[in-house]
């Protein structure tokens, strides 16, 4: 077998547009997984938006891991531990909120049960909560009430504006924190170095591995990182044109079991 770990994107890559995760799909990931592929869930959604798919997939049971907030956190599924976190330092906290509110934009972070924001009806506030199945709290004044570290932020709003929060926290922290889109409306705020690439970098060396046995599969702007580091790149039908640009391979879409499609190709070499 050549590619012995799968990194899998959810959000329009594992999840189709109902954020589901369907039987064709389900099957053939789980068939990868009994064969003896490590099976990485590598997201920027935090660990309560991730938990329930690894669990649908039987990860917990067959083994895989959970690369969220973008791998600012590794977790081994089977035993639970960490592989890998880092936090955001808390000095920066005041900074990234401050600069959202000049904009009129939206940040957000995350506590043990969901989102929390200053807003609970903003658009891209409502669309985070809606892609990772959890709640919001609003709050007053959101640098004041995260008073503990947590692994990321995002700012979320209108793309026009989040270019301008981006140029200007480039600017004051672009040496001390990795700032970079999502998708056009979502900016990830993260530790230093802390990408798809550099995490399941980590990864692939914990597991005694190569990058040449990595295949990769999604659809956005934050995958593009990790298909520069993988062994196969396989971008889904529906992802950005950008993202195209730097896969191997086109699979079919979301809505049509891409993912599944693409496992039996690449790995089972069945098509």
């Amino acid at each position: 077998m050549k590619y012995t770990i799968l990194a899998l994107d959810l959000d329009g890559t594992l999840t189709n547009s109902k954020k589901e995760v369907t039987t064709e799909t389900l099957n053939a990931v789980k068939r990868a997984a009994h064969a003896g592929v490590d099976v990485v869930l590598a997201s920027g959604r935090p660990v309560l938006g991730i938990k329930n798919i690894a669990k649908e997939l039987g990860l917990y049971e067959s083994g895989g891991y959970i690369l969220a907030y973008n791998g600012a956190e590794i977790i081994n599924c089977k035993t639970g531990e960490f592989v890998s976190k880092k936090e955001l330092p808390m000095k920066y906290y005041g900074i990234i909120c401050e600069t959202a509110r000049k904009y009129n934009v939206n940040a957000l972070t995350y506590d043990d049960v969901g989102i929390l924001a200053e807003s609970d009806d903003a658009k891209y506030v409502i669309k985070e909560a809606v892609n990772n199945s959890i709640s919001i709290k609003k709050v007053d004044k959101l640098e004041d009430v995260v008073n503990y570290p947590v692994p990321k932020f995002m700012i979320v709003g209108e793309p026009e504006q989040l270019s301008l929060v981006k140029d200007e926290l480039d600017k004051i922290l672009g040496e001390s924190i990795s700032v970079f889109f999502s998708e056009p409306y979502f900016l990830e705020l993260t530790p230093k170095n802390i990408q798809k690439d550099t995490s399941l970098d980590l990864l692939v060396k914990h597991l005694g591995k190569i990058t040449d046995e990595l295949m990769c599969v999604g659809d956005g702007l934050n995958d593009i990182p990790m298909f520069k580091v993988s062994g196969l790149a396989v971008a889904m039908e529906n992802a950005y044109p950008e993202t195209k640009k730097y896969a191997n391979d086109i699979t079919l879409s979301n809505d049509n079991d891409g993912v599944a499609y693409a496992i039996k190709k690449h790995i089972f070499e069945e098509i």
